[in-house]
């Protein structure tokens, strides 16, 4: 829920393992697979090992997504719509205040993690989960007005991911998944 599954002792182990693995029987014969912390688990192990430039095949069911539930919130499609469109703007706007660039684009995460494309399967109604279906129709619609750019540059970060790198520790959001296969089912 903080953003600390990454220091957790399960994640470190987890990651080890999936590490070790690799190294034993190269990165074609490992596949991740996990359901709700489970697969925040997988998803985090594939993500760095992506960075690494190994791609797992990697089945997502149900991962966390932390946001605030504005699908709950807010009942009006369009104020929706309004309230993730400034959320990208702000974000976006204070990425580019920070001059938060990358010298060399290949250091980039999400120009990295593109190259991984995992399997997500997500309910709708699961309120952990579901954030992912609004987050990549949310990136579609940013694009389809016109302002993908934007929204490239919003995707990349989090408010906690910029207020952590103002505070010299350095953070990726824990949402950032460039790319999926993604299935909606009940």
């Amino acid at each position: 829920m903080f953003d600390k599954l990454e220091e957790s002792s399960r994640f470190r182990a987890a990651f080890e393992a999936v590490r070790n693995t690799v190294a034993m029987v190269g990165p074609a014969n490992v596949w991740l697979a996990g359901h709700s912390l489970g697969a925040s688990i997988a998803m985090m192990a594939g993500r760095n090992m992506a960075k690494s430039r190994f791609q797992l095949e990697t089945y997502l069911f149900n991962p966390s997504f932390i946001y605030i539930p504005i699908e709950k919130l807010i009942k009006n499609e369009t104020l929706k719509h309004g309230v993730r469109i400034a959320g990208s703007l702000v974000t976006a706007g204070i990425a580019i205040a920070m001059n938060r660039r990358r010298e060399d684009p290949g250091d980039d995460p999400f120009v990295v993690l593109s190259a991984w494309t995992p399997y997500l399967f997500v309910n709708p109604s699961d309120p952990i989960c579901a954030e992912y279906v609004r987050y990549f129709e949310h990136r579609e619609k940013m694009e389809g007005m016109g302002v993908g750019r934007i929204e490239r540059i919003a995707t990349r970060y989090s408010i906690g991911s910029l207020v952590s790198g103002v505070m010299q520790r350095e953070s990726e959001p824990l949402h950032l998944l460039p790319t999926a296969y993604m299935t909606v089912n009940l």
